[in-house]
């Protein structure tokens, strides 16, 4: 891991600390959010929904205009809720990360039939994996587009490197996610 990526990260660690979603912040989110997609923002943990409405903002500063990105950045996530995530272990998985990329791939694989709260220590990894999905799924309960549905399902797929001539649209906005994602 770089340098420039570990001080991202003892950014984040700072940030999940002292997150607090104020009033002007859930306007915002109320502005882009369907009042189903918003219950599902609210339902979402005070460090990830600051974490959201980064991404948010990072895009709105950019002159970003699609909703569907829009309502993507505060809803990537939200598929976290369904098994919170503690402090301590998001840093576990951080340091996993830094030492065995691979561990986190492989311990993050789900366990057919068994509910995360019954993985003991591969929890965090198997939630850390698996939230995109349980949050596509969530999103497109919501009413969601299917536009936004697959960007919240593929934000943690990477990418090779696009010449815009190559991608769809679809590559398109989950690069610009993505780009803005790995910076908040």
């Amino acid at each position: 891991m770089s340098v420039a990526r570990l001080l991202y990260r003892t950014g984040q660690f700072w940030q999940a600390l002292r997150s607090v979603t104020t009033p002007q912040d859930l306007g915002l989110a109320s502005s882009v959010l369907a009042p189903a997609q918003l219950e599902l923002f609210k339902q979402m943990p005070g460090s990830d929904q600051a974490h959201s409405l980064r991404v948010l903002k990072a895009l709105l500063t950019q002159g970003e205009k699609n909703s569907d990105l829009w309502i993507a950045a505060l809803l990537h996530d939200v598929g976290k809720s369904i098994h919170p995530l503690q402090l301590w272990e998001r840093v576990l998985i951080v340091l996993v990360g830094l030492v065995c990329p691979s561990c986190v791939q492989r311990w993050g694989m789900a366990s057919p039939g068994r509910p995360p709260a019954a993985l003991g220590w591969r929890r965090a990894f198997v939630v850390t994996a698996q939230h995109p999905q349980w949050g596509a799924e969530l999103a497109a309960k919501s009413g969601t587009s299917p536009l936004a549905v697959a960007l919240i399902r593929r934000h943690q797929e990477r990418l090779e490197s696009l010449g815009d001539a190559d991608a769809d649209a679809e590559d398109r906005l989950l690069s610009r996610l993505q780009a803005v994602d790995d910076n908040c």
